[in-house]
């Protein structure tokens, strides 16, 4: 089944903490059905320091979130979109957003 949400799309957040936000996609993992979405489901870090008189921080990282839980926004009616997948006459196939039918 291809995907339909894949890197660099832009998604809005169904549920959760950082419901109705929205960002662009940095990584999916397909197998495990999870996605990384920039500045969405943040964690604090704790860092150690590595070298002598260096300090320690506390760094905020992007953490996984199930597919589920996300939608896409479509680039044309920036509303969140059900995603079709056209099969074209050569066999190539291609995303379009269910509401106004523009490709993405």
């Amino acid at each position: 089944m291809p995907a339909r949400i894949k890197k660099g799309d832009s998604v809005i957040v169904l549920s959760g903490k950082d419901r109705g936000r929205g960002g662009k996609v940095l990584r999916v993992y397909p197998k495990d059905k999870l996605l990384l979405v920039d500045g969405i489901n943040l964690k604090k870090r704790h860092r150690k320091p590595r070298k002598a008189g260096e300090k320690g921080s506390i760094v905020q990282m992007p953490v996984p979130l199930p597919l589920s839980k996300v939608m896409v926004r479509c680039p044309n009616c920036q509303k969140t979109a059900r995603v079709k997948i056209k099969i074209m006459d050569n066999g190539e196939k291609r995303r379009s957003c269910k509401k106004c039918e523009v490709e993405f």
